[in-house]
């Protein structure tokens, strides 16, 4: 079996990139390994999406049924409760080998392939938290699950480390349900979640919110369950302050300590990675180092609203659409890097050989700026700048410019100047 495109992950992501590819009467196959399309968004029972993209409010659920609808509408083949296992590139077409209970193993060869497989949670390994093992302290994205999917309850008095936007939620759905919620701490001087979400979900309960502050010990009880976390200040350099311990009597300690994109598929390719991102570094189609591989949404890069995921998706899928249609011509192509006060941005290279009216930055900044202005350079001239207010970290940024004038000698450049 062989198709025009396969996307990898039924999300918002693999929708609208899929349904952008199928608007251009390309054959597609969509792969999810749950047994619903929607992905994350099903979990999300909140309001807060679609403003960008419907300019209505929606719940997460409702957002993703408006792409599904369409989806289905538009007669796009999928898989559900399929797993892909393997990618690979054998000349000019890509070999998918999926695994599921219906077909066993079975390989498909795609002309191109979108990972829009989404991403994964940090947990307390990764961030050598000390203390015991207790049970009780879990993911705040596997706690939205088990209680907003799964109807269960995850505890009684519990303590959130880390203010991600999934975090800042859940510390106001555990209230909500009942949970005395004591508190948020975040390592940082600065919250990782958007500001609405500080105010709707921590001040208008009158949940506590630490900075600078982060967990240094661990307790449980004789059940192995957890008794008790201590939170201690940090200084500059993240170290914990002595005299500062403040000791909490919880049964639940929920994580919300940051996402990584899920790229696992790309081992067996050589994708060129960016440390920042920890995903693959793309051009301005939002195509991999390997020609024919594109990659959007959140395994790309973790994004803050589910709109942006959509728009960049759509945009994705019609360059994936471009590719097949040879509107692509192989040229020089120039670094995009990041700058003065930024983190990191996407793309990495603008690439001469596809054909754009205009150039879209995303980036996040690397502090907190109250008044800055965006510059973008090309060697020592200034293509662009514009004029940002309350630039924080939690909150990517996005740029977009005429590039025609620019040239393919010269790496460009992006900064933010704080004023």
């Amino acid at each position: 079996m062989i198709v025009d495109v396969i996307v990898i992950g039924g999300g918002a992501s693999g929708l609208a990139a899929a349904i952008s590819v199928k608007k251009r009467n390309k054959q597609v196959l969509l792969i999810e390994r749950e047994n619903e399309l929607g992905g994350i968004l099903n979990q999300c029972i909140h309001n807060g999406f679609g403003l960008e993209v419907f300019k209505e409010e929606y719940t997460g659920p409702e957002y993703a049924y408006k792409f599904i609808e369409e989806f289905n509408d538009l007669k796009i083949d999928y898989l559900l409760n399929t797993t892909v296992i393997k990618l690979v590139k054998n000349g000019d077409e890509f070999v998918v080998t999926i695994s599921s209970t219906a077909q066993g193993l079975k390989e498909i060869k795609a002309k191109a392939v979108i990972i829009s497989s989404g991403c994964y949670e940090r947990t307390r390994g990764q961030i050598a938290m000390p203390g015991e093992r207790p049970r009780g302290v879990i993911t705040a994205g596997s706690a939205q699950r088990y209680l907003n999917i799964n109807g269960y309850m995850v505890g009684k008095k519990a303590f959130i480390l880390g203010s991600g936007d999934i975090g800042l939620i859940m510390a106001r759905r555990m209230h909500l349900e009942g949970a005395e919620v004591l508190g948020v701490a975040e390592i940082m001087p600065y919250s990782n979640g958007l500001n609405r979400n500080i105010v709707q979900c921590l001040n208008d309960f009158d949940i506590p919110l630490y900075l600078s502050h982060t967990v240094t010990n661990v307790e449980s009880d004789d059940s192995k369950r957890l008794k008790a976390i201590t939170i201690q200040q940090v200084d500059e350099r993240f170290n914990p302050i002595s005299g500062t311990e403040k000791r909490f009597e919880v049964d639940t300690l929920l994580l919300s300590i940051g996402l990584i994109p899920d790229i696992t598929l790309l081992d067996d390719l050589s994708v060129e990675v960016d440390q920042k991102t920890k995903s693959s570094k793309i051009n301005q189609a939002y195509e991999t180092s390997v020609p024919g591989l594109f990659i959007c949404g959140n395994s790309l890069q973790v994004h803050d609203l589910v709109d942006n995921v959509s728009k960049e998706s759509s945009r994705a899928g019609n360059c994936t659409a471009d590719f097949l249609e040879n509107k692509f011509k192989p040229r020089k192509k120039i670094n995009i890097i990041p700058g003065k006060n930024i983190l990191y941005v996407a793309p990495q290279y603008l690439d001469f050989g596809w054909d754009f009216t205009d150039l879209i930055i995303s980036f996040r900044s690397s502090k907190k700026l109250e008044k800055a202005i965006a510059k973008v350079y090309q060697g020592d001239n200034l293509v662009y700048q514009k004029r940002r207010t309350f630039v924080v970290p939690a909150e990517m940024e996005t740029i977009s410019f005429p590039y025609q004038e620019l040239n393919d000698s010269q790496d460009i450049r992006v900064e933010l100047e704080e004023l």
